[in-house]
């Protein structure tokens, strides 16, 4: 068991959140009850994955997508409002983390996408939230792999039928980082969306894009930070995933 304060000061620390300017709150962002003993995570704060939350009596519930973007409007009515209602009436701490837990050197979602496609040398780019890294595999061996660890098809664009021997990633909606990619010579580009213009980029740079789907290139950060936390802070934790295509 550990206080919810000591455990957010654990978890802003591990994370290193204030090395980052993000596009929401990280850590602590709904207060609920003090001593924590049983964790859940999942990939966003959803009303059915809070619902399970509440029906697994946890205390606290994970997640990479939390709540209070920038730009959205910041009245809390609807289904913000449904939300935020049943974790405060279930006494349920909510954390969030994103920026920090797509970046981590341990738990964070890119590295944790390398390990699952035995990428070898894994390193960011500089200072991006992108990944590089070396694999020895064809273009429908890469989209094999993802395809296995993400149990759905990916979108696939530009390069085919090539050997890869560098490749880059980044999990989430980094569409427009293909230019990072691009930067250092990479074979092929891993992310989780794709936009209109990606196609024509793609093939003109001679480089394999493949869209793999944002939630299923984020399951593996939150899964990775809680199983760590649970043997921490001996807690008891489950993951529950909520299916999502997109």
């Amino acid at each position: 068991m550990v206080d919810n304060k000591d455990l957010s000061n654990y978890c802003n620390n591990y994370l290193s959140v204030d090395n980052f300017s993000d596009y929401c709150p990280n850590g602590l962002q709904i207060e609920g009850k003090s001593e924590i003993s049983k964790i859940i995570s999942g990939v966003s704060a959803n009303q059915d994955l809070i619902d399970k939350a509440i029906d697994e009596k946890s205390d606290a519930l994970f997640v990479h997508h939390g709540f209070f973007w920038k730009n959205e409007e910041p009245s809390i009515t609807g289904i913000k409002k449904n939300r935020i209602k049943a974790l405060l009436d279930n006494n349920i701490n909510l954390f969030a983390y994103h920026l920090p837990l797509d970046a981590h050197p341990v738990v964070g979602n890119n590295i944790q996408l390398a390990m699952r496609l035995n990428i070898q040398n894994p390193t960011p780019i500089g200072d991006t939230l992108v990944w590089q890294g070396e694999v020895d595999a064809s273009i429908d061996e890469v989209v094999r792999s993802v395809m296995n660890i993400t149990s759905r098809t990916p979108l696939v664009f530009g390069r085919k039928n090539e050997k890869i021997n560098k490749i880059a990633w980044c999990s989430g909606g980094a569409q427009s980082y293909i230019e990072h990619a691009i930067e250092v010579g990479a074979d092929c580009f891993i992310t989780g969306e794709v936009s209109e213009q990606i196609p024509a980029i793609a093939k003109e740079n001679d480089i394999a894009f493949i869209s793999a789907g944002h939630h299923a290139t984020e399951r593996y950060g939150i899964q990775a930070f809680c199983q760590h936390l649970s043997q921490q802070f001996d807690l008891d934790y489950q993951y529950i995933d909520i299916d999502n295509i997109v």
